[in-house]
């Protein structure tokens, strides 16, 4: 009997007992993380994930996710199998600690993020030249390990997807826009009106 579920109907068709059949091509998007840099010259932190059939679309998905409602100066996305991770640490152990010291034998450029605080975003820290994300991750040691630091993200440079200087209009907004604005719509004011009315 078919389920009218969409989550029953979402699983996938079971086969010969314990084997399932593979999903077809494009029956799952892929999972893009969203970097936003808030203000001109400010640095980019991570704001969230999207999920789409590739990077262009996940670029436009996550303009329109993470910027709609607050200003914006530029975002970026790279695909989340792209983002080499450190070991994630607790209490008082720097992630750095876990990082081995490899020798750089390569010329690609790497964004280092840290997460300086548990139950924070992963904020850009800077750039370092390596030749795999494991070196990059030893040239960050060197460069960047000035504090407890609980995880480090290494990503290449080639493979995210900027915002070119051509799109930085993008974000351009006239002063009389307030409607971005949380604040115009004033909803103490009118709360506070309606029970003045209400009594």
């Amino acid at each position: 009997m078919k389920s009218l579920d969409p989550r029953v109907g979402r699983l996938p068709e079971i086969g010969e007992p314990g084997i399932i059949k593979p999903k077809v091509t494009l029956d799952q998007f892929g999972s893009f993380e969203v970097f936003v840099q808030p203000k001109e010259g400010r640095s980019f932190q991570h704001e969230g994930v999207v999920h789409a059939p590739n990077l262009e679309l996940a670029y436009i998905l996550a303009k329109e996710t993470f910027t709609r409602r607050n200003t914006c100066f530029s975002v970026y996305v790279v695909e989340t199998r792209d983002v080499f991770v450190s070991p994630l640490t607790d209490g008082t152990t720097n992630a750095y600690d876990l990082i081995s010291d490899v020798a750089s034998t390569g010329i690609l450029t790497y964004e280092i993020y840290h997460l300086a605080k548990r139950g924070k975003q992963h904020v850009h820290a800077g750039q370092v030249s390596a030749g795999s994300p494991e070196e990059a991750m030893s040239e960050a040691k060197k460069k960047f390990n000035s504090k407890t630091i609980y995880n480090v993200w290494a990503i290449e440079v080639a493979k995210i997807r900027m915002t070119s200087s051509e799109e930085m209009d993008y974000w351009t907004t006239l002063p009389e826009k307030k409607f971005r604005d949380a604040a115009d719509y004033k909803g103490g004011d009118k709360l506070k009106t309606f029970l003045e009315k209400s009594k």
